[in-house]
């Protein structure tokens, strides 16, 4: 109700526990006690609600309370993005960010944790010469300091002290923390946009002589040397081979448990773990689950080693398929020692890694013709292109089909012109008919 106070001069209301008049600028008021009365009505985009703005203004003229008032309701139309931003710099946002993934679990592996980890303290700190963004404020950062940044970072790898693989990492995860400063509001433009990788063509990452592959005859002789100088991790050698899975995903296997992964009755394998510096994730590494049927042959090689080769009290209570002496989790670094002495005692001249059980898986089910979509289903390759990845065709390959297809045309030298030349054009040469499981342990 209002209450009205005749005056000589004015004719004060009370209202909103003021005694006010109103002046000639709409919205705004007089108050007897001093000051203005401004009040106003915007829809806020987040509610879809309509707000209200009503404050008591301590200012000399109504000009000013209508300034406020208009910058007030312009504020509430515009929603937060046209609100003042607090400053936040580079460091303080990029670990907030990776305390929220690891908290949404968006990054679920320790090796993850560890990549991020790392990373942050080159683009926080710098990176021997190179300065890092850690003290700049995020919305400050433009793509001039990116290409600075990215240039420091050229002259590192020139000097051979960094790969570009490892550096177009960095490139990723600078790009995921401006990109998620855009979706915050903190910045307008995104300063990784149109910024280009790092060069890799003149690093590649498997060569000519260092293709971490064997061919069949070289994984015949590894596998027999193995067998015989450490039977201990034959089995894990032999699954890899005959799978291509990774040596993450072997370490995590259960054979027995509330939920074993290997189904002896069966035959089959299934892969849903991985294991990375110690821990064990309930997922692999591209969130694929798999069930893998096996041969016969596979079986036993996998049940002869838990029958001979768990020793210790621990291994034999141990749910792993291939547990550590003590019972848990072997290490990553558990095949290195076998594999090199294996390479060396057969006079293998290439550098051979766990790894490359599943380059060598992939050429292997090339020669064996399997179709790719089996190839896939066993390694867990989600993509041609990481299939191809992950291959390496030799020569003889390219020889057979070079062969086949000059055969559909019948090129070549006549045969009339060769006999008497005495030469072969060599279009009906042998074919070597390449079968994986010859080897005298019948692995696969």
């Amino acid at each position: 109700m209002r209450t009205e106070t005749k005056n000589k001069e004015t004719k004060w209301i009370k209202r909103w526990n003021s005694w006010v008049i109103p002046t000639k600028v709409s919205r705004v008021w007089r108050r007897k006690e001093g000051g203005y009365l401004v009040r106003g009505r915007s829809k806020d985009p987040s509610t879809g609600k309509s707000k209200e703005i009503r404050k008591v203004l301590l200012v000399a003229d109504e000009a000013t309370a209508l300034k406020w008032l208009q910058d007030e309701l312009e504020g509430v139309r515009a929603g937060a993005s046209a609100l003042p931003q607090p400053k936040t710099r580079f460091c303080d946002f990029s670990v907030s960010l990776l305390e929220e993934k690891l908290a949404l679990r968006e990054i679920k592996s320790a090796r993850g944790r560890e990549r991020w980890v790392f990373t942050l303290r080159h683009l926080i700190d710098g990176t021997e010469g190179v300065k890092g963004f850690g003290e700049m404020y995020i919305d400050q950062i433009k793509p001039a300091h990116i290409e600075q940044w990215k240039l420091g970072v050229a002259r590192l790898i020139t000097e051979q002290k960094y790969r570009p693989a490892t550096t177009n990492g960095w490139l990723a995860i600078i790009r995921v923390i401006m990109k998620r400063a855009k979706a915050k509001h903190l910045i307008g433009a995104d300063p990784t946009e149109g910024v280009k990788a790092f060069d890799t063509s003149e690093h590649p990452v498997y060569t000519e002589e260092q293709p971490n592959a064997l061919n069949i005859q070289e994984m015949r002789d590894f596998l027999a040397c193995m067998f015989e100088l450490a039977p201990q991790h034959y089995a894990m050698t032999c699954l890899g081979y005959a799978t291509g899975l990774r040596p993450s995903s072997l370490r995590a296997l259960r054979r027995t448990g509330e939920t074993p992964d290997i189904l002896w009755d069966e035959g089959v394998i299934l892969v849903r773990r991985s294991a990375t510096l110690g821990e064990i994730m309930n997922t692999t590494k591209t969130k694929y689950r798999q069930r893998i049927s096996v041969t016969p042959g596979l079986m036993s090689v996998l049940q002869w080693h838990v029958e001979t080769q768990l020793h210790t009290p621990q291994q034999l209570g141990s749910e792993f398929l291939f547990p550590a002496e003590g019972g848990g989790l072997r290490s990553e670094a558990c095949l290195r020692k076998p594999f090199a002495q294996v390479a060396a005692t057969i006079g293998l001249k290439k550098k051979f890694t766990p790894k490359g059980l599943r380059r060598t898986f992939n050429d292997a089910a090339r020669v064996a013709d399997l179709e790719s979509v089996v190839t896939m289903s066993i390694s867990g390759h989600r993509t041609e292109r990481m299939r191809d990845h992950y291959s390496s065709v030799s020569a003889g390959e390219q020889r057979d089909g070079i062969g086949k297809v000059l055969q559909l045309a019948g090129a070549g030298i006549p045969s009339e012109t060769a006999s008497a030349s005495g030469m072969h054009c060599g279009m009906h040469g042998t074919q070597a008919v390449l079968n994986a499981s010859g080897t005298k342990t019948g692995c696969v």
